[in-house]
């Protein structure tokens, strides 16, 4: 591979922001230097930033291309190319597909999904066609009747990197809110007495199968080098579990007294970028900022918007409550090392060469140009 110089950038360095050069070459980062080069082949960035090719540890957008509406499925290797696309076009360079394991009954075309997307990532991963880098992330849905035997068919796939436990019940975590159930049940066309059969029935389903599969699917990946998640942790109970059960990470607390509850224990907390761009959660949960601002969050995941993640880092930035290099470390070094992929998420030599060019436009940052690898990607 050429050598790749990338010059006049203002460097996201994790401590500080430099004017400087990048050197590119055999798809690490050979160097990272103060000032301009003189070279003729250099790249001039224009002064705009360079930061680190962002890795998201959650994203559900795989399965927004499966379904584009609620009655019409895509085909699914288009439907991931469209992602790994999407993902790469807003500077996300490794990406973990979040694909669920096990459903309450809403979704019936999920365990699909999951076979498909796993089939099409397994394709198309030696082709050289994807643009960013995929790993798995497997949510898997505790009262789900299904889920440890989908668990098993997967846990052992080399590119799974994070597991994580969900419960979306109605009266828990994210569905605490019954009314809201109730609400978005109506808006699928439910009738009244079969949403309140509904309810029964998934809560009963819950008492009988959510404590046992948490300890099955614990059991199980307990063999395995990835790290569990847990997932809307609202209470001190909730984290206080986690903590008994060896779970290192919260992902989406719903409560700012379950994200200092995990820090306070140790546990590395995951928030969502959305929240932070569109200003609060879209559930009624805790807005993520006030995680950011709380110093309660050590990384940002997409969750269904992958370009949130750049803008969502700049916009906590401006807020004041952490600097810049703080709060892109948030999509790019922390997360990295969540996922256990130390070999990038930083600007520095001897690093992978995942790098993004950012311009800010009218407060907005503008994906210009994107690396994976030394290679030219979007």
């Amino acid at each position: 591979m050429p050598e790749t110089v990338l010059t006049n950038a203002l460097l996201a360095l994790p401590e500080s922001l430099c004017p400087g050069t990048v050197v590119l070459r055999d798809g690490v980062i050979a160097e990272a230097q103060p000032g301009r080069a003189r070279l003729p082949a250099a790249i001039d960035l224009d002064g705009d930033t360079l930061i680190p090719g962002i890795v998201d540890l959650h994203t559900d957008n795989l399965e927004r291309q499966v379904q584009p509406r609620l009655t019409a499925r895509w085909p699914s290797r288009s439907a991931l190319l469209a992602h790994d696309a999407q993902c790469a076009a807003a500077g996300v360079t490794t990406v973990l597909d979040a694909l669920c394991v096990g459903d309450l009954g809403f979704d019936p075309g999920r365990a699909r999904t999951f076979r498909e997307g796993i089939a099409d990532l397994d394709a198309l991963l030696d082709t050289g066609l994807l643009k960013s880098e995929h790993f798995l992330h497997l949510r898997c849905e505790m009262p789900a009747t299904n889920v440890v035997d989908l668990f098993d068919q997967v846990i052992a796939h080399p590119r799974v990197r994070l597991v994580s436990l969900m419960d979306h019940s109605p009266g828990i975590g994210q569905n605490s809110d019954i009314e809201r159930f109730r609400a978005l049940r109506r808006k699928e066309g439910m009738g009244e007495s079969l949403i309140e059969a509904k309810i029964a029935a998934l809560q009963a389903q819950r008492d009988a199968l959510r404590t046992p599969n948490r300890r099955a699917l614990l059991a199980r990946v307990a063999a395995y080098p990835v790290a569990v998640a847990s997932h809307d942790d609202a209470s001190e109970t909730d984290i206080a579990e986690n903590v008994t059960d060896g779970i290192r990470i919260s992902e989406f607390p719903v409560t700012l007294v379950a994200a200092r509850a995990a820090k306070a224990h140790g546990m590395d907390v995951i928030a969502g970028a959305p929240n932070i761009v569109r200003g609060g959660s879209h559930s009624g949960n805790v807005a993520a900022a006030d995680l950011v601002a709380a110093g309660a969050v050590d990384a940002l995941a997409s969750d269904y918007v992958p370009a949130s993640l750049v803008e969502a880092a700049f916009r906590s930035a401006e807020s004041g409550a952490i600097t810049l290099p703080r709060a892109l470390a948030l999509v790019t070094d922390r997360p990295a090392r969540l996922a256990g992929l130390p070999d990038r998420g930083r600007i520095a030599p001897g690093l992978r060469a995942d790098l993004v060019r950012v311009r800010p436009f009218e407060g907005l940052p503008v994906v210009r140009q994107v690396w994976r690898a030394g290679e030219r990607v979007a």
